[in-house]
């Protein structure tokens, strides 16, 4: 189905569709294998296609698409590689704190830079301690004579060394919780950043995640995004917009599982007959698709819901994200069983897709922290409503 794409959208589909097969799918056995971050496919996306960022507006130097066209764009990539996908997409969600709540001048110096090809950006929120709980930053930056000083350490941060620009949540007042975080912009090559050691992942190895470190790290005090104290309220928004995004990958992700264990089950011969023609593989592949069709149509709902900001898009990314996310490892598990031996092998690419998987029922808020999401806005609107 076409699912009501405009004549654009479906072009923007097919380009990055052509741009899988040629530029990314030959070497992504090569990029997991050497756990190399795939840098000339990310620069080829951001300058040659100058699709950095396409939810850009166009007075920042952007695209002036939207959510949409980001989902798009991500589910395409991830059918190839999920962690090409990520590598590209985390500087979306680094710079969204900007394009929500910034200055026009911090818009104008760091979106334009990004949406030019220039930069790239990173989301430094998750610690050691405040993970699914956010509200339990150690993180701290104290303000001094019209400066930030930033100190504390950012675990499993997507891109930390290949970023230029970071966008980072602090405690600016630690006895007014969740009101006492706020959110800063730091630049690549400030004084007491650093990072820490690559981590060695399960999946997604091509995309590089580490520790950034501030120690004593100063920043303008122009440099605060938004205002003192709201910081919480920019990473909820923030993940209310990607989380559909997060979606979109894995629906990628499990068409690109389902076509290789279809075409592997309409070319595999036992007892002199295709095991397409065998009605227990007939089932898990009509699952399969029907379990991707279903997750596409709500992914998409949710990203559209995104761009018109309707009241209930953060539910619908929600529950589009604990959807598509927890059956991604299912539906790839699901290829790896009918490719039996043969997909437990790295010679083919199911066993990857399995172990890229997980994290899309991880990053950006786990599976559990949806539900209570999606619950609470069902509770609400109940409880809004007259009985």
């Amino acid at each position: 189905m076409p699912l009501f794409l405009t004549d654009e959208q479906k072009s923007l589909k097919d380009t990055i569709r052509k741009f899988t097969e040629d530029e990314i799918i030959p070497i992504r056995a090569e990029l997991d294998e050497k756990e190399e971050y795939p840098e000339e496919i990310v620069n080829k996306l951001v300058k040659g296609l100058l699709l950095a960022c396409p939810f850009i507006p166009e007075e920042y130097n952007g695209a002036g698409l939207g959510v949409f066209e980001a989902a798009l764009i991500a589910e395409e990539l991830s059918r190839g590689c999920l962690g090409v996908s990520t590598a590209y997409s985390v500087s979306g969600l680094g710079i969204f704190p900007i394009l929500l709540a910034g200055s026009h001048s911090q818009k104008q110096k760091y979106l334009s830079a990004v949406a030019r090809g220039e930069k790239l950006a990173a989301f430094a929120l998750t610690e050691s301690s405040a993970g699914s709980d956010i509200t339990n930053l150690k993180t701290t930056a104290v303000k001094k004579e019209g400066k930030y000083v930033i100190n504390g350490v950012k675990q499993w941060i997507t891109s930390a060394s290949r970023a230029d620009i970071y966008t980072v949540f602090a405690v600016t007042d630690k006895n007014k919780g969740i009101r006492g975080i706020s959110c800063f912009i730091v630049e690549k090559g400030t004084d007491g950043l650093s990072f820490g050691a690559k981590e060695k992942k399960l999946g997604i190895r091509c995309s590089e995640t580490r520790e950034v470190i501030f120690d004593n790290c100063e920043i303008p005090a122009d440099n605060l995004i938004g205002k003192e104290g709201h910081g919480f309220k920019y990473a909820i928004e923030t993940f209310d917009h990607s989380r559909a995004v997060v979606a979109a990958a894995a629906v990628g992700l499990s068409q690109g599982a389902f076509e290789t264990a279809l075409k592997y089950a309409v070319g595999r011969n036992q007892f002199n007959n295709p095991i397409s023609s065998q009605q227990s593989i007939q089932h898990k592949l009509a699952d399969m698709a029907a379990i991707i069709e279903a997750g596409r149509h709500l992914t998409y709902t949710a990203a559209r819901m995104v761009d018109m900001k309707h009241p209930a898009y953060p539910k619908y990314s929600s529950m589009a994200k604990a959807f598509c996310g927890e059956n991604a490892f299912l539906i790839a598990n699901s290829a790896l069983q009918i490719m039996a031996g043969y997909g437990y092998m790295r010679d083919f690419p199911v066993e990857k897709m399995l172990r890229d998987a997980k994290i899309l029922s991880i990053y950006e808020g786990t599976t559990e922290i949806q539900k209570n999401a999606v619950a609470r806005e069902l509770i609400k609107e109940v409880k809004g409503k007259k009985i």
